[in-house]
């Protein structure tokens, strides 16, 4: 699962198995990382939820996105590319997500694997 940040817009994108957890497991969770001392990871992790509304948290190092079951499972089992909506802290605060499959890319980076990814809606000459 890849995550971009930037702002207060949150980018996630997942590839054919790993929506495929989210699925079944009703959840997909990754993290990176900072070395062996306790509390040092950074995770992220999206999560299907009863509520009605996209939302997001971020609580002891965890960045944590919620999604509707209904949208979820929907967004899971079609050719819907991706979930986005806006989550509003309060009068001054928005959060903007966005959850999308994972295309397949000619242009990406030598080291990254795309052998899972979902095909090029427009083809092998898009990225």
């Amino acid at each position: 699962m890849k995550l971009r940040i930037k702002g207060n817009s949150l980018r996630f994108r997942l590839n054919k198995v790993e929506v495929e957890t989210f699925g079944s497991a009703g959840y997909i969770e990754d993290k990176v990382e900072f070395g062996a001392a306790p509390n040092s990871d950074f995770r992220y992790r999206i999560e299907k939820t009863a509520a009605t509304d996209l939302a997001g948290r971020f609580e002891d190092g965890r960045i944590t996105v919620s999604v509707p079951e209904v949208t979820a499972d929907q967004w899971i089992n079609t050719d819907q590319v991706g979930i986005e909506g806006t989550h509003k802290f309060d009068d001054r605060t928005e959060l903007y997500i966005l959850i999308e499959k994972d295309f397949v890319c000619l242009t990406a980076p030598g080291h990254e694997d795309q052998s899972d990814n979902y095909p090029h809606p427009k083809g092998d000459k898009t990225c």
